[in-house]
């Protein structure tokens, strides 16, 4: 059994998910603000947490940064009904399992949910869209929420704040080969980093969590990740 947190001012909206996330074995507790869900957050541990976007008070952007920091391990899925809002792309920098559209599809939700993972956030540097976003949609798939970023720039506008692993490429504009990973050390001293190059001979081993030569076998990179997040040190409630 899963416990979900539901953040939506439109408390009906919310009781009728929670009820279908109940019907499937979890416990699902619903809020309208917040300040809610932040006073819940301090003295109960989620698997995952469901938010509005446009909501009175507290944004749904707003509510996730806080939240994170009360607890940095909690999934986020977005549901709004406004897909090009500024406040939107705000969210998405604290890494996010998935936005979804309203009305929500229901079957796409409870997957989603019910493969989050818990301390599951991987940062992803990469400036080739389309391999960003495959690799993106693959580690949503497999439960890991996933923050990106395109250029050295990017990188240190990264808002989470306990990845549990990155994946980089070593070329990226806005600095000289390996920059964008440099700034991730000294950001993250203890962070797994996976590097992804075209350039494998000339790619920095020291203190990498692996390489991978491109073009690269999807598959072979996420089982290692899989393999990084089982390992990883046991946070304390």
């Amino acid at each position: 059994m899963r416990r979900y947190l539901l953040l939506d001012d439109n408390r009906a909206f919310a009781e009728n998910l929670a009820e279908i996330l109940r019907d499937e074995g979890h416990q699902a507790v619903v809020v309208t603000s917040g300040d809610e869900a932040l006073r819940l957050a301090r003295t109960t541990r989620f698997d995952a947490l469901l938010t509005d976007m446009r909501m009175p008070g507290m944004s749904g952007a707003d509510a996730v940064h806080h939240l994170r920091r009360v607890d940095p391990g909690l999934a986020a899925v977005v549901v709004t009904a406004y897909p090009r809002e500024d406040d939107l792309e705000t969210a998405r920098r604290e890494g996010l399992l998935a936005v979804l559209p309203k009305p929500v599809p229901i079957p796409t939700l409870v997957g989603l949910l019910s493969g989050a993972r818990r301390d599951g956030l991987v940062v992803l540097v990469e400036d080739d869209p389309a391999l960003s976003d495959n690799l993106g949609e693959v580690l949503r798939a497999r439960g890991f929420s996933c923050v990106t970023a395109a250029s050295v720039l990017d990188t240190d506008r990264i808002a989470c704040l306990e990845p549990f692993a990155a994946l980089v490429d070593l070329r990226l504009p806005g600095g000289p080969d390996g920059e964008a990973l440099r700034r991730l050390r000294e950001r993250f001293p203890h962070l797994p980093i996976f590097i992804m190059t075209a350039y494998p001979d000339v790619a920095p081993m020291e203190g990498a969590a692996g390489v991978f030569s491109k073009p690269f076998d999807t598959g072979v990179l996420v089982d290692a990740l899989e393999t990084a997040h089982a390992a990883r040190p046991t946070r304390v409630p």
